[in-house]
């Protein structure tokens, strides 16, 4: 099987950490750095150090020397502390329930019940206990990031008209671009010698990726991005979903090029096309589909719920009206005044433990009792078509693209914000032994 670190680093915000186990002497802990009214200590960004490695050679990037890489870790920590600093602030929190559901979750993907997946992450020399607390941290980032950012973002219909029009015009609308990327960051407000200071160290970085320095490794070791530990790989994106500052360079690069330093706000941006494909004419199987919702309460256990729905069943299968039944019963507010019905549903538009029943579903073929997050549901598939779904698709991709710019473009802002407005101090330099 493979190993569920893989699994887990693709969803963690930061990589569970692993303590040596075989050191023949013992080190003092001493402080790296003061975060407020909080320290980071040297145990602490070792093991993170150790992940960091251990995730950049699994991901095949040349990692950068101790030194550097020590910097990017150490920084990546501090952002951690300022945002959950913030978060306990504000009253943000996550409660035991939540993370039981998010590792039954990651259980379920690992084709796990919760126990195996314990004892395989312990097999596996994990800490369950630090397992638990690293994911509630990085849904407490999660639930922040929402309130502070990504709640305030909205797309408006005209902004989807006029990325359209210019997607139509230039030809891109169905293009996907794979990048690598670099920042040097400039702080707030930058005096005229910093921003000069920057430029040049951008223009030093470029000439040396020009002459052949490899790109992940530099942005491991220099890049001030969210990235850079993934080696400044920002994936595949669409037009919309890069910085607006990126779009029309993009589009006129080749394969392999690097370009920049490109100036915003932020800083001085380096970029590598690594890739480009486009796609194809959306054609998608669509399900005409009905439920009804009993949900769970103080008052109402998921037995009763399940009981409930299993009567409503054996009615429908003996001649009751079913849209009738949906009226009376269903606690979905949207579906039941309809007698229960949701329509025409695309793939991905329900939530997966719904869509999966309903995908094993025959037409006029109804489902047993299945538990969602909403509650219980029985559910009936009236019919099935092909459509073709491309320019609702594109109206979709194009609203969801824009939102991930923005988002993207907004949380960079505030993070750079955070950073500037807290009290932070380096100790590093006051250690008596490095940390190799």
């Amino acid at each position: 099987m493979t190993k569920l670190q893989n699994s887990l680093i693709s969803w963690l915000l930061l990589s569970i950490c692993s303590v040596q186990a075989h050191s023949d002497r013992q080190v003092l802990d001493y402080i790296v750095a003061v975060v407020n009214d909080e320290v980071i200590v040297k145990t602490d960004l070792q093991q993170e150090l150790q992940e960091a490695e251990k995730n950049l050679q699994q991901q095949k990037i040349a990692i950068p020397s101790r030194q550097e890489l020590e910097k990017q870790v150490l920084e990546r920590m501090i952002m951690t502390t300022l945002q959950l600093q913030l978060a306990e602030r504000s009253g943000i929190a996550v409660e035991d329930n939540r993370l039981n559901e998010k590792l039954r979750n990651l259980a379920e993907q690992n084709q796990m019940d919760l126990s195996s997946f314990r004892r395989q992450l312990e097999h596996e020399g994990q800490n369950y206990e630090k397992v638990r607390e690293k994911i509630r941290s990085s849904l407490i980032l999660e639930r922040l990031q929402q309130h502070q950012v990504v709640s305030r973002v909205n797309v408006t219909d005209r902004e989807i008209d006029n990325f359209l029009a210019n997607q139509t015009q230039q030809g891109t609308a169905h293009q996907e671009y794979h990048l690598w990327h670099i920042l040097i960051a400039t702080p707030e407000a930058p005096s005229p010698e910093k921003i000069e200071a920057k430029r040049q160290q951008a223009n030093t970085v470029l000439a040396k990726l020009k002459q052949g320095a490899d790109f992940q490794a530099t942005a491991v070791a220099i890049s001030d991005s969210r990235q850079a530990l993934e080696g400044g790989d920002l994936g595949w994106l669409k037009a919309g979903e890069m910085p607006s500052l990126f779009n029309d360079i993009v589009e006129q690069m080749n394969i392999g090029e690097i370009q920049g330093p490109l100036k915003d706000a932020s800083g001085f941006h380096i970029i590598k096309l690594v890739g480009n494909r486009g796609s194809k004419q959306n054609i998608v199987t669509q399900t005409q589909v009905r439920h009804i919702l009993i949900k769970t309460s103080e008052f109402v256990s998921e037995f009763e719920a399940k009981n409930r729905l299993e009567t409503l069943k054996a009615r429908i299968e003996q001649g009751d009206d079913f849209t009738e039944l949906a009226r009376a019963n269903s606690q979905d507010g949207n579906s039941a005044v309809q007698g229960g019905l949701i329509g025409w549903v695309n793939p991905g538009d329900l939530v997966p433990e719904f869509e999966n029943v309903m995908n094993n579903l025959a037409p006029n073929q109804l489902s047993e009792p299945f538990k969602s997050r909403y509650g219980w549901h029985i559910v009936q598939v009236l019919a099935r078509r092909q459509y073709d779904n491309t320019e609702q698709a594109l109206r979709t991709k194009a609203a969801h693209q824009i939102h991930q710019r923005k988002v993207e473009e907004e949380l960079q802002a505030w993070l750079r914000q955070l950073r500037d407005e807290a009290y932070v101090e380096y100790r590093l330099e006051n250690a008596e032994e490095g940390l190799s």
